[in-house]
């Protein structure tokens, strides 16, 4: 079975409760979603097609335990849930980063899902395919990215319809350069709302824009 991979690159993972590892990145191309806020414009484009052999020796080659499959959206392709498992079965922890636009229930079940409940200033919040909720395990993630006070009410009301926090990890993240991450804050500490606030690391590292990092 073979993928189309967008950039495959050594990194430390900047983002979810796994924040500053030593993390491998398989990335996928393409998407069919059209978030307003994608900072990953660039994997939309054609990638180059890839045995999962090739993939995965790739990674060992690397020498870190931990992988992420991201996107694009890597569960647009049939053959990303079975480079999870073989990435599994050499040892990984596998994270995936996933839209919540897709079935999960292909996932192997020992990944490390990191899913993503878009808001309504995405411009995506109706692609989210909510049957995915009750696919979630106690090892999963649930990740909200907002951009202003509506987003903000938007996932503490899911996230308290949903019981989301008794569920999973819930994670907090606002745009970049459209929302002060303080005033996010400022409104979880308000409401008194336990979930992990968290930034994209990897941007306070290296230039926002910069790709394979």
């Amino acid at each position: 079975m073979r993928l189309e991979i967008c950039e495959i690159f050594l990194s430390i993972q900047g983002e979810s409760s796994f924040a500053g590892l030593p993390c491998a990145f398989v990335r996928t191309a393409g998407c069919p979603l059209d978030c307003r806020w994608c900072d990953t414009e660039y994997a939309k484009l054609p990638g180059r097609i890839m045995d999962l052999g090739a993939i995965v020796a790739l990674v060992q080659e690397m020498g870190v335990n931990l992988v992420e499959l991201t996107g694009g959206e890597p569960l647009v392709q049939e053959a990303a849930p079975q480079l999870m498992s073989l990435l599994l079965q050499r040892g990984h922890t596998v994270l995936l980063e996933t839209s919540g636009a897709f079935d999960l229930s292909p996932v192997p079940r020992d990944v490390h899902v990191i899913m993503d409940i878009k808001c309504p200033s995405s411009g995506m919040a109706g692609r989210m395919l909510w049957p995915n909720l009750k696919l979630l395990l106690p090892h999963h993630q649930v990740k909200f990215v907002i951009s202003d006070r509506a987003d903000y009410e938007y996932a503490r009301h899911l996230i308290r319809e949903h019981r989301l926090i008794e569920r999973v990890q819930v994670l907090l993240s606002v745009v970049a350069g459209r929302l002060d991450p303080r005033q996010a804050v400022q409104w979880m500490l308000e409401d008194r709302l336990p979930v992990r606030f968290q930034l994209q690391l990897h941007k306070y590292i290296w230039p926002p824009d910069m790709r394979g990092v």
